[in-house]
């Protein structure tokens, strides 16, 4: 007789398909964002990496289509990083190929170990200023020590090479405490973030934002998993790069206040400031002049030489307006400022994935009013946001005991014992159904008739 199914029938569930349709659709976008890159971009690194990328990215989307499952994700991805990172950045680094950031760098490395400062004197063009604080020259050692003679020598010593792996470093903290039953991150899910244009592009042109971008999370990870000391140790570190970091710290401070107390946020900032100063005292102490004009005027387009940095944004807008509209602009960013830090103190975030959406917001709106921005720019938020979400916990569920088996009364038939021996019909003491009962005071209780019982029979 044919068995019939009672019930709802349960709906099927097509996850590879759907999966598979994501890895089509995100690698076709990264594609068309690389070609849109080769097709508008006025700088030969940019072209350069967006018709490698292109390829890879088209070739990792074919794969991703039409692969058989256990090979498409990994043929893929391998093939995204290859094409928009590795094929990129060789040609780039033996050819000299880079943005004038990579030059800077090392050549403020080269300065640093002469001079004790790596900024110039006297800077006359655009390539001679360094709006970078003196821990970015760090990245240009290598290649200071190394020289560009050879071909290897060129490849290891260059400075986009180091800053990737600084942020690789940073990306591999994880935010959960110790004591967190949490599962590992996927090796996959980082390979893919190397692979997207957020990393590629400026690892293969620049790479200046990805230290930064790392040690803020770092920062917010040691933070979350109540390291206040440490977290304010990367962050000093990140904040002797850029001063584009010192909203994480405000960040870190108040998750630090959220999850332990008030002394925890102050030795946060106690321990970002003592690193900063530490980091930035001896190039100010040399050469006080050359630092403020190349660090703090030249970015705000107050130097005697224009900043490059005039994308269109409402505090670029402002600005050439005039006085009065830099001015506006300046009070409308400190008005941000202080809105971002009312909400630190009324809704304090949480963990560090609120933490780094937070840094991200107060990012975006300073990028937005400040005098001279990019918007290259915004790829540092959305590069926060990214990693923060990869890096983050995963909780593990704890396992439940195991439940005891139930109570099985005998059955009717003889059961087999391991010895060979079968039980007989009816027991030595008989089942008896447990059922409520009712005493009354009044009434004496019925006396029971002794049971005799049988033993059990042997089975021949």
């Amino acid at each position: 007789m044919p068995k019939h199914h009672v019930g709802t029938p349960s709906l099927r569930v097509r996850p590879p398909l759907g999966r598979r349709g994501l890895w089509v659709a995100g690698w076709l976008a990264a594609a068309c964002w690389a070609a849109a890159t080769a097709a508008v971009s006025t700088l030969p690194p940019h072209r350069t990496w967006g018709m490698s990328a292109t390829l890879g990215y088209g070739v990792a989307a074919l794969a991703a289509c039409f692969l058989p499952r256990p090979r498409a994700r990994a043929f893929s991805v391998a093939a995204a990083v290859t094409g928009a990172v590795a094929v990129p950045f060789a040609v780039l680094a033996l050819t000299g190929g880079a943005q004038s950031e990579v030059a800077v760098i090392e050549r403020s490395a080269a300065l640093l170990l002469h001079h004790g400062t790596p900024y110039l004197a006297d800077a006359q063009e655009v390539t001679d200023y360094n709006p970078y604080l003196p821990a970015m020259a760090l990245f240009g050692i290598p290649a200071a020590l190394l020289g560009d003679g050879t071909a290897p020598a060129r490849l290891l010593g260059d400075a986009r090479l180091w800053c990737a792996l600084a942020l690789l470093a940073c990306l591999s903290v994880r935010a959960a405490p110790r004591t967190a039953r949490t599962a590992p991150a996927a090796p996959t899910a980082f390979a893919v973030l190397v692979a997207s244009p957020l990393v590629a592009l400026p690892l293969c042109v620049s790479g200046v934002d990805l230290p930064l971008a790392g040690l803020c999370w770092l920062g917010l990870a040691l933070a979350a998993r109540g390291r206040p000391g440490a977290a304010g140790l990367a962050l000093a570190c990140a904040c002797a790069l850029k001063w584009t970091a010192l909203p994480a710290v405000a960040v870190a401070a108040a998750l630090a206040a959220h999850l332990a107390d008030r002394r925890a946020a102050l030795r946060c900032a106690a321990v970002c400031l003592a690193g900063t100063s530490a980091a930035i005292l001896p190039s100010a102490l040399l050469s006080p002049g050359a630092m403020a004009e190349q660090v703090l005027a030249f970015p705000l387009g107050l130097a005697d030489v224009p900043t490059p940095a005039a994308s269109p944004l409402p505090g670029r807008l402002l600005a050439d307006l005039g006085p009065a509209g830099r001015w506006t602009g300046l009070l409308l960013l400190a008005c941000g400022g202080a809105a971002v830090a009312v909400s630190l103190v009324t809704h304090p975030p949480r963990d560090a994935v609120a933490a780094a959406d937070r840094l991200a917001a107060g990012l975006c709106l300073a990028f937005l009013l400040a005098p001279a921005g990019r918007f290259g720019y915004f790829a540092l938020p959305l590069l926060l946001v990214a990693q923060a979400r990869i890096a983050a916990p995963v909780p593990v569920p704890a396992v439940l005991p195991e439940r005891p088996a139930p109570c099985v009364p005998p059955s009717s038939s003889p059961t087999t014992f391991p010895h060979g021996r079968a039980a007989s019909r009816r027991s030595s003491t008989p089942w008896r159904h447990a059922s409520p009962r009712t005493t009354s005071s009044s009434s004496p209780r019925p006396s029971r008739a002794p049971q005799r019982s049988t033993p059990p029979s042997r089975s021949r």
